[in-house]
């Protein structure tokens, strides 16, 4: 008898989703969550989705689908604050200019999370719940003195509410003060007002889908050239995200010269306990912050805080695109879910369990009678982009959609993007171009480009590059595919290609 595998954590099974329970109002998304006290909210997924896939097989797994609240999904502007609704995506703050202007440390994180199509899905709420120290938007947040509101179903079933400072919400690490049967539903975030500045910052391992090292932020109050009040939080060096008490005491009273500035950076990294792990030790945390923390400081001093925020920065998604409503109100394996797959209705089970991403390849592709094999696992981790297809408008990485959250919606995969008698510009031009080597990734990159295109038909190297950012290239070939996505938007110009 031979001896039991060891399998690595990606080789195992992970936890089943049984049943996804979709929701309509945040009332129906209570009740359901006080209906079943292990059911899980599910928004975009992003974190959730990873998470169960690594656990432990254990009971199946019940889940409240909130992405089709459509309340959730708005930024309310009121005088002193924004509103952000639980349901706003990162991509959706990255678009809104008014959050560039009033609370830049929050637009410049949710620009550093992940990629275009993984902040086309994650939700700044959902960054919060899952608690992570590494959660990028949790310093700006923390920094800009967010409130975060909590709502539950009180005992004479109306919707009770509360308000917790971002500042208490994570008593330990991944833990946050969030009660069974609680939901966030908004996050209330101060506008930086006349003589406020604020920025965010991220040292990571490499420039695009990078784990913070470290991650923090910075607000400040000046009254005429004094410090009246400052905030430092920082990430990545602790069990939680926290502010720095410290910093904030050392500048106040204070201008922000060069000799302050230097000061505060020393006692700012002299009053944290940085952790050790296989991103980096504690003395070379340690040493970031002080060199993150004089950088910021020094720009906020010099007003240049958004110099680097890009031109017009490419989200891959359409502004305003609809959230379809549920057409089943609870999706299982034995559900048939109706999504239009490149034009054409497909009619299928087994969404409950599946990602999209193994849903098209198997499922859909079966019952449509035709492959949608150019859908590609590379990583299964939303890392590689060669899932990449586009949802409802906005390009996604399918294997971190849940199958059963896209009933009643549509997909364009790269099947849908070109035909063999009529390609597409961006696929004539990658042959023309030869920006391919091995080929695996490159369905992911066709439907990124083609996606871009329609957003800017004239995009820049910038944008270009911020567009790709999600998609990996283990062959290094991305010259080629830069120039003929230029030579892509140059054949649309003139007209020799659609």
């Amino acid at each position: 008898m031979s001896a039991p595998v060891d399998l690595h954590v990606v080789q195992r099974r992970g936890q089943p989703i049984s049943k996804v329970q979709r929701a309509k109002t945040l009332m129906e998304a209570l009740e359901f969550l006080r209906a079943d006290s292990g059911a899980r909210p599910l928004a975009g997924g992003t974190d959730l989705l990873l998470d169960l896939a690594r656990s432990a097989a254990d009971n199946p797994q019940t889940l409240v689908d909130l992405s089709a609240i459509a309340g959730l999904a708005e930024i309310a502007d009121f005088d002193d604050a924004f509103v952000i609704g639980a349901g706003v995506t990162h991509a959706e703050i990255v678009a809104d200019s008014r959050l560039t202007v009033s609370a830049l440390p929050l637009a410049q994180a949710c620009l550093e999370i992940g990629s275009p199509q993984l902040r086309n899905r994650a939700t700044v709420a959902g960054n919060i719940a899952s608690a992570s120290p590494a959660n990028d938007t949790i310093s700006a947040l923390m920094a800009l003195d967010a409130d975060i509101e909590l709502v539950s179903l009180g005992h004479g079933d109306e919707i009770e509410t509360r308000a917790i400072p971002i500042s208490q919400f994570f008593p330990a690490f991944r833990q946050t003060v969030i009660e069974p049967g609680e939901l966030i539903r908004a996050i209330r975030v101060p506008k930086l007002q006349t003589g406020a500045r604020g920025i965010w910052m991220k040292a990571g391992l490499r420039k695009n889908q990078a784990i913070s090292v470290v991650h923090g932020a910075i607000v400040v109050d000046l009254d005429g050239e004094q410090v009246a009040n400052a905030r430092l939080a920082l990430g990545s060096v602790g069990p939680t995200v926290a502010l720095v008490a410290e910093f904030g005491e050392s500048l106040v009273g204070s201008s922000l010269s060069r000799d302050s500035i230097e000061a505060a950076a020393s006692i700012a990294a002299a009053s944290i306990e940085p952790i050790s792990d296989g991103r980096g030790s504690a003395d070379y945390r340690r040493s970031i912050v002080k060199t993150l923390v004089r950088r910021g400081l020094s720009a906020l001093a010099d007003r240049t805080e958004a110099v680097m925020w890009p031109a017009n920065p490419p989200t891959l998604s359409t502004p305003g695109a609809v959230r379809p409503a549920p057409r089943n109100d609870v999706v299982t394996d034995d559900t048939t879910v109706e999504v239009r797959v490149n034009n054409a209705q497909v009619f299928a089970p087994s969404a409950a369990s599946q990602t999209l991403l193994d849903w098209l390849r198997s499922t859909a592709g079966a019952a449509a009678e035709r492959s949608l094999s150019g859908v590609k696992e590379g990583c299964a981790e939303g890392e590689c982009g060669a899932c990449t297809v586009v949802l409802n408008g906005s390009a996604v990485m399918s294997c971190l959609v849940s199958a059963a959250q896209v009933d009643g919606g549509s997909v364009v995969t790269v099947e849908g993007i070109g035909a063999s008698k009529e390609l597409h510009a961006v696929q004539e031009a990658f042959i023309d171009e030869f920006a391919v080597q091995c080929g695996y990734c490159i369905p992911g990159f066709i439907v990124a480009a083609a996606r871009l295109l329609d957003e800017y038909p004239d995009p820049s190297n910038e944008q270009i590059e911020h567009a790709l950012s999600g998609n990996l290239c283990r062959c290094t070939g991305y010259y080629p595919m830069f120039e003929a996505i230029r030579e892509a938007a140059r054949a649309r110009r003139d007209g020799r290609s659609s």
